[in-house]
Parts: structure tokens; sequence; C-alpha cells
């Protein structure tokens, strides 16, 4: 019979921190369970033992080992967890705005005890000002790009970074960078789901499609330290205020990698016309040298969770989308290429074009939702009181021996 060794007992066997060996749980190389009185993690002694034998786990290609202990979000397997509420079943049964109170305070609301988020006038007004001089093809996420630091200018109180005051100024943020946007249609009710729908969509949804833009929120508002939210969290830790640290994140989600994936999934729908098309569209992708958006991740062996519910909103809100039929045969046209498995992103993406949604409303579904995470982490990086600073290792010209 194995023994039990605790996360100290652990690390010490291993010769790692203790964050270094939650890391090796969160990317599935070690398992855990649970005290009887669920307060300590224990770890398998045998696996301890093994892995301590064939040596630390090596870090994939390209990836940047930075370990930061939190208590936000868990990834482990093929399950994602926010402060230990799995948020698969949060998004199909709770609001975006219950998951954010969760990341923000640790505990879930109520059902129906929250009140409509609201953006102070002042800031209304000038977010809605600098988002006007944009040309008018400006995408969403651009506009909330100038949006957010325009607000920010409005609230005397944004350097008080207790919880309460972070978590306030993350309401009206994340209400902001929706209101501000110029309004296509009305939105049905005061959710914050609703209210974006009406940003980048000129009718009003059915409500499958209302629980498809809910859950997308609620999926897509944390998920651990990814790009965005490092950024964000580094910001913090030299404690640049709550409007600041939502800048940080809005800049490095809309890179191609990140938050920005789903325009290139929106492109490659809109390149297959029909499902016969698509073989043609993978071949053209993959002969430029591009990868396929909308596949593959880093943290996930098989496929992403968040993409199995979305995607199965998205074909109950339109069954009979040529959208859906085109993403189904992408779907079987990589897999039969042996590629990797689809991602929240590729759902993200069909979900705007059965929609018929603006061009980049599923980035800026992808920034407003993950306003909740980054603030999650901001508090945590507030509290720490510890400046987030990697060291670089020199690989240059050699020193001037002169």
């Amino acid at each position: 019979m194995t023994t039990q060794l605790t996360a100290a007992e652990a690390a010490r066997r291993l010769g790692v921190k203790p964050a270094t060996l939650y890391a090796y749980v969160s990317r599935g190389t070690l398992s855990r369970r649970r005290s009887a009185d669920g307060r300590t993690s224990l770890f398998d002694s045998e696996e301890i033992e093994r892995l301590a034998r064939r040596g630390r786990p090596r870090r994939p290609a390209g990836a940047l080992d930075i370990t930061v202990e939190s208590q936000i979000t868990q990834i482990s397997g093929d399950r994602l967890r926010y402060r230990g509420h799995d948020a698969i079943v949060l998004a199909r049964d709770r609001p975006f705005e219950d998951a954010a109170e969760l990341l923000w305070t640790g505990t879930l609301p109520g059902p129906g005890r929250g009140q409509a988020w609201r953006v102070p006038q002042a800031a209304l007004e000038t977010g809605r000002a600098a988002a006007a001089v944009l040309p008018p093809d400006a995408r969403p996420l651009e506009r909330m790009q100038v949006i957010a630091p325009a607000m920010a200018v409005t609230d005397p109180l944004r350097l008080q970074l207790d919880r309460p005051a972070v978590a306030a100024a993350g309401r009206a943020i994340a209400a902001g960078l929706v209101d501000c946007l110029p309004p296509l249609s009305d939105p049905g009710d005061d959710t914050i789901a609703s209210r974006l729908w009406a940003r980048v969509c000129d009718r009003r949804p059915s409500r499958p499609e209302l629980r498809a833009m809910s859950a997308a929120l609620v999926l897509l508002a944390d998920h651990e330290l990814a790009v965005s939210t490092l950024a964000a969290r580094t910001a913090a830790s030299a404690r640049a205020d709550p409007y600041a640290v939502v800048s940080a994140g809005l800049g490095a989600v809309s890179g191609a990698l990140h938050g920005g994936a789903s325009l290139a999934v929106e492109a490659m729908l809109a390149a297959a016309r029909e499902p016969g098309d698509v073989p043609r569209v993978v071949a053209d992708l993959l002969r430029r040298g591009e990868r396929i958006p909308g596949f593959g991740h880093s943290v996930y062996r098989g496929e992403d969770p968040r993409f199995t519910l979305l995607s199965g909103l998205v074909r109950q809100a339109a069954p009979e989308s040529p959208a859906v039929a085109v993403t189904d045969a992408v779907i079987a046209e990589v897999r039969r290429k042996s590629l990797p498995e689809p991602n929240v992103d590729l759902a993200l993406g069909a979900f705007t074009m059965t929609a018929g949604m603006t061009h980049g409303a599923g980035e800026a579904a992808f920034a407003v939702a993950r306003v909740a995470g980054w603030l999650a982490h901001a508090m945590e990086a507030y509290e720490t009181g510890k400046i987030l600073r990697p060291r670089a290792s020199y690989t240059g010209p050699a020193a001037d021996g002169g």
C-alpha cells in the first residue's frame, strides 16, 4: 500500500518549490487528492518517486515557465475550475456576472441576487467620446482599447486597491467597455451578455443565442496565466490601477495567437462557403505555412472542454446554419490529418458567423469576459506586494574585453 505525502514532502523529494509542484498538477503531470477535511493536498508516494527518478518534466519548446501561486483558476487534465467550481457547470447555469463575482470574492452569489452593472455617467460620456473619434470600420476591441483609459481619468479613486474597490471598478469597467460601443440593436435585458449582443449584432437574439453568449463569457472569464493575464498581473504587481491593468490585458489579448484567434476562424469559415470547400481552404492554409485556427491548446491533452460546451450551444441555437456545417467539415478534415483537437476559439468564431455578428465580435466577447480574470489576478498581485519581474538569460554578443 502506497503512502501519501503532503505538498511540502512531495516538493522536497522532487527538489522543487511548492508552486512548481502545483504547476505539475495543472499540466496533468502529477495527480493529487484532498485529505478528508479538504484542507490538505496529498500526493501518491510512488508517483512522486517515479517522477523523481525520471527528472523534472521538460517545458514545451518555446515555452517560458513562469509559475505564480494563485487561488483563482485550476486547469487539471481537461477540467477547468474557478475557485473550485467547475467552469463548465457555471457556464450552463450562471450568468457572467456571477462568475466574475466568484473570481473576485471567492463566493458564488445566490441566484438572482445581483444588480445590473452600471458605469458612472461621466465615464460613459468620456468613453463614448473617445471611441467616437475612431474610423467607422474600427473593430469593437480597437474601440475598447481607447475606452478603458478614457474612463480611467474620470475616476479619482482608481488607486484605491482593496478588494471591494477593485471589484466595484471591475463592474464599471466591464459595463463601460460594452455600453460605450455604438449600439446596433436593443438589449433584451440588463445583463452584460444581452448588452454586448446589442453592440455586435443588428438584431435581437433568440433565447438559445443569448444563452450561448452568456456561456461564452463565463467560459472565457479566466484561464490561469494566459498571455493577457500575465500582462495584466505584471502591471498590477507594480500597483497599476485597475483601468491600467485592463488596458495591459487589452493590448495583449488582441494578439493573433490569443484573443484575436477567433478573427482567423471567422476568415477561414468565410473562405469556405460550403463543406465541399473545406479541403481546399485547409490545404491553402497549410501550403502557406499557417496554423489551422481554432485547433490545439498548450494546456489540454484532448478536446478543450470550453469548445465542447460552446459548440453544442451554438448548434442548438442555429442547427441549420451553413457556418455550423462548414465548422463540422473543418473538424473532420483536421482530424483526418491527425492534427490537434478543436479549442474554444473555433466555437467562438463559429458562433459569430452563425449569428451574423459584426467583424471582430468574438475577440470583443473574449476581452469583456477576461476583465473578470484580469482583475481577480490583480487583486492577488496587490495583496502579495511582490513585483513580477522575470530575469532574462542574455544570449547576445560577448562583452568587449577592452
